[in-house]
């Protein structure tokens, strides 16, 4: 492989695809990650995650030289950092990963290089990076180009909105800005648009946190629809009829690595201001736990009607339909939380887009379909839309997939 012309510093959901995107359109692309398994599966022209079309993109770019994986960074001209931000404590932004990315690649930078933070980061984290950067390097100080463009895409086409998707991008300085806006131009066909890097923080924080409260409505109805004995779908598909309401689909909480995250960030360092942000988060939080409270009472109710323990389908681990990306979801949480109620009752757990999992015992869901008497839909996956003999059995819908009437 020639001297790459791009580093990219973590290769998860969001690192692997951005490689494989930048090098398919012809540009050396040196891929870094902590994890020796990831890269030697990378390095095989193969992928260790599910996303429609990534896995050809990734076999083609390593077979012609383009893409290549390590555990260590090499000299490049651009650093994109897209490695994870996850919490300490309660629920306050982790920055580690990213402060450790950057300072493995800050012997490596030259006058001229370009570096990138693709990370959700709390407001101030560029800049942050920056004075990093100057402390150990402070020859480099106005010679480098530093940016932050958080990602924007939808697990299962994160392919194709990387292309076409715009970007918001906000560097330290008016240059910074435009040299990312010029690297990001030649791989991304969507809008670019300009700002500096602390609103390029936030938006990227604001867009999450806006689908967390739009969310946290949808799922606070359907907590008052239970209660009111009111089909919670039916009632958004006829508020939705009113040209100017657009209510969302509610679900068993909210989860992955972006929505159930975001807010969070907002909150921790503005928690006096961001008061529908907070009690958002609590709704979708809560939710998670009525539905696991409700099997369970659904599961006593049963007991005492028929005189026998019921066997209990448990259909979904992974945090939102047709991923397999179980990160903050709820509905894992659900399962583990019903799983410690168990009173040797039969559990069949169904996740169609893993093969197994280190802590249940996966089934096949015409199976569990088959077996049990109560079946509690927690994702709607496509493979559970269309389940067929289900009289005489107990459905808790809470994610909408047997409603498709009303999507």
């Amino acid at each position: 492989m020639e001297n790459p012309e791009v580093n990219i510093l973590g290769l998860g959901y969001i690192g692997l695809p951005t490689a494989a995107l930048i090098s398919k359109n012809g540009t050396y692309v040196h891929g870094v990650d902590i994890n020796p398994d990831v890269v030697e599966t990378i390095n095989k022209g193969e992928i260790h995650i599910v996303e429609p079309d990534l896995g050809e993109v990734v076999s083609q770019a390593v077979s012609n030289g383009f893409l290549k994986a390590s555990t260590e960074a090499i000299m490049a001209n651009t650093y994109l950092i897209v490695v994870p931000t996850p919490f300490k404590n309660n629920h306050e932004p982790d920055i580690s990963y990213v402060e450790s990315a950057t300072k493995n690649i800050i012997p490596l930078l030259k006058k001229g290089d370009t570096y990138i933070i693709e990370s959700t980061s709390p407001v101030g984290t560029t800049e942050k990076m920056m004075n990093l950067i100057y402390e150990e390097r402070p020859e480099l100080k106005g010679e480098v180009f530093i940016a932050y463009c958080p990602e924007r895409v939808l697990p299962g086409n994160v392919m194709y909105e990387l292309l076409n998707n715009d970007r918001v991008i906000g560097g330290i300085d008016a240059k910074s800005t435009k040299k990312a806006v010029d690297f990001y131009r030649e791989y991304v066909t969507g809008d670019l648009h300009e700002t500096n890097a602390r609103t390029a923080e936030m938006c990227k924080l604001v867009e999450n946190s806006s689908r967390d409260v739009q969310i946290a409505f949808a799922n606070e109805l359907s907590l008052i629809c239970d209660k009111a004995d009111i089909d919670v779908w039916e009632l958004i598909n006829l508020a939705n009829k009113h040209p100017r309401v657009n209510i969302l689909q509610p679900g068993c909480g909210v989860g992955g690595h972006c929505i159930a995250v975001d807010p969070y960030f907002i909150v921790a360092e503005y928690p006096m201001e961001s008061r529908i942000i907070g009690k958002a988060r609590e709704v979708n939080n809560y939710k998670s736990f009525w539905c696991a409270e409700k099997i369970v009472s659904t599961k006593l109710e049963f007991e005492l009607r028929h005189g026998r323990k019921p066997k209990i389908a448990l259909l979904g681990l992974a945090f939102k339909p047709n991923i397999d990306d179980l990160r903050e979801s709820p509905a894992k949480y659900i399962v583990q939380r019903v799983l410690q109620d168990s009173n040797n009752e039969d559990y069949f757990i169904v996740e169609p887009n893993i093969d197994d999992h280190n802590v249940f015992k996966l089934t096949d869901v015409s199976v569990a379909v088959k077996e049990a008497d109560i079946i509690a839909v927690l994702v709607a996956h496509k493979e559970f839309k269309e389940l067929i003999d289900l009289d005489n059995k107990v459905i808790l819908d809470f994610s909408g997939a047997l409603k498709n009437d009303t999507f």
